[in-house]
C-alpha cells in the first residue's frame, strides 16, 4: 500500500527522475509485467488525467495504474536485476498534462465565476481536452468572456497551491464542486479564485499554463461539451492551422481573410456545375431511348428493348428504362449490366404489354441468388455473378418471350 510519502509527484511535481528499489515484478491476468516500486514520481491514471510514461532502468514504462493501494508501473520488458532502480519521467508528457490540468481548473473556474456554469466532467486527450459543462446552450459571447477571464488569470501569474485537509477543514473553503473522497483530501487552490477537491499534477503558477484557448464547442445530451487547448498545444494548434491556411491560400489563389468566401464560391459553382452536368446526362439518356426505340423488336403485344452494359452505373441504367417506357406505352425493357464480380438487371413495360416484371425479376434472382423488388410495371434486381451476363441476358429474354402473348 504506497502512503502519500511514497508518491513523489506529490512532494515535488517537477521531479525528473529518482532512485528507488523494486518492491516486487509480477504479471496481471492479461499477461502484461507490472512493477511496484517502494516509491515512484509516476502518476498512475485518475481523475481525468493520463498516467505518465518514461523508463525503469532503461525499459519503457508503457502505462501506470494504481489498482487496490499498489502503483502498477508496466513495462515493455521485464527488468532483470532487481534492486537499486533509476526512474525517469518523460518530462514533455508530465509537464504538458501539468499544463492542460491547470488550464482546466481555470477555464472550469472562469465558467462558473462569470455565469455559474458548473463542470460535470473532464478528460484529457492527446491532443484536446473536453469539459461537459451543465447546461443545453452556449454563445459565442460567453464562450469569448470565460476565454477572456481565464487568460487574464493565466497573465496575472497566481500562485496554485496545494494543501492536504480534513472533512473537518473544509468549511474553510469555497469548493467548486462536491468531492468525491472523505480522507486524504488533497485541495488544488488558485487563491481568490478556485478552490477544488484534485488529485493530478499542477504546475506552481497559472503563468506556467501559458493560455488558453477554445476551439469548438458542440451539445451532448442536455449537456455542452467545450473542447480547448492550453500551454504548447495552443502553439501548436496554431502552428497547424496557419501550415493549413497556407496551404489553402496557395490552392485557391486567394489571401487568408477571404478563404471562406472563396470556399462558398466554389461550393457553389461546383452545385451548379453538377446540375448541368445531370441535365445533360439525361438528355443523353433520352436519345439513347429513342435509338433504342427506334431499334426495338416487335415481341407479341409489346416492342422488345434489350441491351447488355458493362460498369454502368445502376442508376443510369434504370433511369434508361423509365425513359423508354415514358415514351413508348408497348416497350419492354430488359436490361443487364455486368458489374465484375455481381451482376444487375433492369425489367420494365409500358402499359400495354401483359406481362409482370415483378414475377420475371423473381425467377431471374433465383439463377444468381439475388436480391431485389419492384411492381408489375417496372422492377429490378442483383445478385452474385453465378453465370456469365450473357446466360442472364439470354434467360431473362426467353422468360419475357414465355410471358408475352403472341
Amino acid at each position: 500500500m504506497y502512503s502519500l510519502e511514497n508518491k513523489l509527484y506529490y512532494q515535488d511535481p517537477y521531479i525528473k527522475s529518482f532512485r528507488t528499489h523494486l518492491k516486487d515484478q509480477q504479471k496481471d491476468e492479461q499477461g502484461r509485467v507490472y512493477a511496484i516500486l517502494e516509491e515512484t514520481a509516476f502518476y498512475p491514471t485518475g481523475g481525468g488525467q493520463p498516467h505518465d510514461t518514461g523508463t525503469l532502468n532503461g525499459i519503457k514504462v508503457t502505462d501506470v495504474e494504481e489498482i487496490n493501494g499498489e502503483i502498477r508501473h508496466y513495462l515493455a520488458q521485464p527488468i532483470s536485476e532487481p534492486g537499486e532502480i533509476t526512474g525517469e519521467i518523460d518530462w514533455e508528457r508530465r509537464f504538458d498534462h501539468m499544463q492542460q490540468h491547470a488550464g482546466q481548473h481555470i477555464l472550469s473556474a472562469a465558467f462558473e465565476e462569470q455565469f455559474g456554469y458548473a463542470t460535470v466532467s473532464f478528460h484529457l486527450g492527446n491532443e484536446v481536452l473536453t469539459i461537459d459543462l451543465d447546461i443545453e446552450e452556449l454563445s459565442d459571447e460567453q464562450a469569448s468572456e470565460a476565454e477572456g477571464l481565464a487568460n487574464r488569470i493565466i497573465l496575472e501569474n497566481r500562485a496554485i497551491e496545494t494543501k492536504w485537509v480534513t472533512m473537518d477543514e473544509l468549511s474553510s473553503y469555497r469548493l467548486r464542486k462536491e468531492l468525491s473522497v472523505n480522507e486524504n483530501i488533497r485541495l488544488v487552490i488558485i487563491p481568490d479564485f478556485d478552490y477544488n477537491g484534485c488529485g493530478g499534477t499542477h504546475p506552481h503558477s497559472t503563468g506556467e499554463v501559458r493560455a488558453i484557448k477554445i476551439l469548438d464547442w458542440e451539445k451532448q445530451r442536455k449537456k455542452i461539451r467545450v473542447h480547448f487547448v492550453c500551454g504548447d498545444r495552443v502553439l501548436n494548434q496554431l502552428h497547424q492551422k496557419q501550415k493549413e491556411i497556407k496551404r489553402l491560400t496557395g490552392i485557391l489563389n486567394a489571401p487568408a481573410e477571404s478563404l471562406a468566401d472563396t470556399a462558398k464560391k466554389l461550393s457553389e459553382d461546383k452545385k451548379m456545375l453538377e446540375k448541368s452536368i445531370e441535365e445533360l446526362k439525361d438528355e443523353l439518356v433520352a436519345y439513347e431511348a429513342k435509338d433504342l426505340l427506334a431499334n426495338g423488336k416487335s415481341s407479341g403485344n409489346g416492342l422488345m428493348i434489350s441491351k447488355q452494359f458493362n460498369n454502368r452505373p445502376i442508376q443510369e441504367v434504370q433511369k434508361l428504362a423509365r425513359f423508354v417506357t415514358a415514351q413508348s406505352e408497348e416497350a419492354v425493357v430488359f436490361f443487364v449490366n455486368d458489374a465484375e464480380e455481381k451482376l444487375q438487371f433492369v425489367c420494365a413495360k409500358g402499359k400495354v404489354p401483359s406481362p409482370s416484371m415483378k414475377e420475371i425479376t423473381n425467377k431471374l434472382l433465383l439463377l444468381i441468388n439475388g436480391k431485389g423488388g419492384g411492381n408489375d410495371l417496372f422492377a429490378q434486381g442483383g445478385g452474385e455473378a453465378l453465370i456469365t451476363a450473357e446466360q442472364l441476358f439470354n434467360q431473362g429474354l426467353a422468360y419475357m418471350d414465355e410471358s408475352l402473348p403472341s
